[in-house]
């Protein structure tokens, strides 16, 4: 492993113990040195010794089920440290992470659900869940649309689409369908429609459109961005090093003078290409970005670590602070399990840096890696398959991807069971692991400047439902929807509640974005071969896609062309499996 952070001299041993609030020894304490970002623990008698190249450090002290003590200490003391237990709410939130969540939801009832050969990473679909037993359900959301990108390299390359890369909360993400500016007061805007099915006439979707506000570039604070970049020999290829040159150029040109730049490498050397530079100087950071050259291995831990300590050496106050990873995710040196991860950026995440991660190539690009960096780092993440969506992404899309307008966004639905039978959440699947853990909770995402977001829930009617269509007579409310999530840098955790008054709207009477988001929806669900749209082929996805795109968006027409490719493709595949030459 090769580290190109400074060298200083090893003057001083901080020692010490950590114990509970019992006087019991605490054994795997994980200890973060914030000034080198390196992560230390304790012994089997809870004891530690660790060498500073100052006389005053900075340490956190972590555990699981325990609350992370953050301590200023004097090498010439010995310290002691206490560790305090969470509360039994508190400590779930250091287990897996769900994507969803549905309240008393029994795992003995969800066993049902598995098919018994998923592997740990894979994907659970949502299945239909009893209004009446069990009415509240719950999202993490966020800004990722990573899905979407990768699944279109896949068809463009004629691949079949692993069912596990496929997320359509994050394909609907990509679209940013039907923003509705929030008012004046308000950082989010609201709104639901109640429709009917497409793909099941028995039944109804339910569409939460969720619009954040759009932040003034001109008026945003500062940031402070480190460039992380894999510079490693698997990166030497077009479609990775080469094209994150050209991704983080275009972010370059967006920057202010007031901004500020380092660039971080790893691969056959770990260290600082770019000393934190201004904005303005674009120049000087364009051509730093220009010289990176690929070769070695691929050490992320210890260019994380680097990262993050520049971060937290150049912090600014009440500014936007970041990591910016850009990588294939083939970790292959020091910490390589998503587990071993998980627990080091989750350190991280307590220094108020926030974490973007790009992931580029084909072949060993690790998905599962890479977002389980930007979820436990309080950040985003996007996959770039080409220059597009690398202008998409940083250019276009710049502030919803660089600048958060609220944290731990988590969002509640109530059903009323009147009028909803059963509800099944389209997207937002549990991977298999997180589910069996008995201890998983959820956890909310980032949500950026000027987002639109789309839930959807396939709705079984009651009888009462069924009578209110057909005379038009709907009182009463269908749900109650509350948003929780805190303002970056805040610890208070903040409310904004909804409600969903039952009003029926026919399919064909709604805007055409929600048109085109069943389509998204019903693509991604058949490269699932999801059980829950049997009764949907290709084409009625195509003709449903091709009625509703708008005639100049670009985005929604190349959409139309990647379900027409991915019929062929399929249809290619299904022909050959069942030994049918025949058109």
């Amino acid at each position: 492993m090769h580290f190109c952070s400074p060298v200083f001299a090893q003057q001083f041993y901080v020692r010490g113990e950590v114990k509970d609030e019992s006087g019991n020894v605490l054994q795997n304490v994980s200890i973060l040195q914030h000034k080198t970002g390196y992560l230390f623990k304790s012994g089997s008698t809870g004891t530690f010794g660790i060498i500073s190249s100052q006389q005053i450090d900075t340490f956190s002290f972590s555990m699981e089920g325990y609350r992370t003590e953050k301590l200023v200490v004097n090498a010439d003391n010995y310290i002691s440290v206490k560790m305090k237990l969470l509360s039994a709410a508190a400590s779930k939130l250091r287990r897996d992470k769900l994507s969803s969540f549905t309240k008393d939801l029994e795992k003995q009832e969800q066993k049902s659900w598995f098919t018994g050969d998923e592997t740990y990473a894979s994907l659970l679909e949502n299945h239909f869940v009893n209004a009446k037993k069990y009415p509240n359900t719950g999202m993490s959301l966020n800004v990722d649309r990573a899905s979407y990108s990768n699944i279109r390299r896949f068809i463009t390359l004629n691949s079949l689409v692993p069912p596990d890369a496929v997320r359509i909360e994050e394909m609907l993400n990509y679209f940013n369908l039907d923003y509705n500016e929030p008012s004046s007061n308000d950082l989010f805007s609201l709104k639901t429609n109640l429709t009917n099915c497409p793909w099941n006439p028995d039944n109804q979707l339910f569409y939460v459109n969720l619009s954040s506000r759009k932040l003034n570039l001109d008026t945003l604070p500062p940031s402070h961005l480190v460039f992380l970049i894999d510079v490693s020999g698997s990166m030497d290829m077009p479609n990775r090093l080469p094209l994150l040159q050209s991704a983080f150029r275009l972010l370059v040109n967006n920057l202010r003078q007031k901004d500020s730049v380092s660039i971080v490498v790893y691969g056959g050397v770990t260290g600082v290409m770019l000393n934190t530079t201004s904005g303005g100087e674009k120049a000087k950071i364009l051509k730093v970005i220009d010289e990176l050259t690929p070769g070695g291995t691929t050490p992320g831990e210890s260019g994380i670590k680097l990262a993050y300590s520049v971060a937290r050496n150049h912090f600014i106050e009440n500014g936007n602070n970041r990591v910016i990873l850009a990588t294939d995710g083939d970790f292959n040196v020091g910490l390589k399990t998503e587990a071993e991860l998980d627990e080091m950026i989750s350190m991280q995440k307590e220094s108020g840096i926030y974490l973007t991660c790009l992931g580029v190539g084909m072949g060993n690009y690790k998905d599962s890696k890479i977002q389980t960096l930007a979820k436990k780092g309080n950040g985003n993440f996007a996959y770039l398959d080409n220059y597009k969506e690398a202008e998409k992404v940083l250019l276009k899309e710049f502030t919803q991807t660089l600048y958060a307008v609220a944290d731990n966004v988590y969002m509640d639905v109530v059903f009323n069971s009147e009028y909803v039978k059963e509800y099944r959440l389209v997207g937002f699947d549990n991977k298999v692991g997180a589910l069996r853990d008995s201890l998983s909770a959820i956890e909310g995402g980032e949500i950026g400047s000027g987002h639109s977001m789309l839930a959807i829930f396939e709705i079984t009617p009651t009888d009462a439902n069924k009578s209110a269509v057909k005379d038009n007579f709907t009182p009463g409310k269908l749900g109650d929807i509350q948003l929780q999530y805190q303002q970056p840098g805040s610890e208070q955790v903040l409310k904004y509640s909804y409600v969903s008054e039952f009003d029926f709207t026919p399919f064909e009477e709604l805007p055409k974005c929600y048109h085109f988001s069943a389509a998204v929806a019903m693509f991604g669900s058949l490269l699932r071969s999801s059980p829950f749209i049997k009764n949907v082929g290709w084409n009625e996805i195509i003709t449903l896609a091709q009625s509703s795109s708008g005639t100049n968006d670009l985005l929604q027409k190349e959409f139309v062309a990647l379900v027409q490719q991915a019929k062929t493709l399929y249809s290619k595949v299904k022909k050959k499996k069942s030994g049918n030459t025949q058109d």
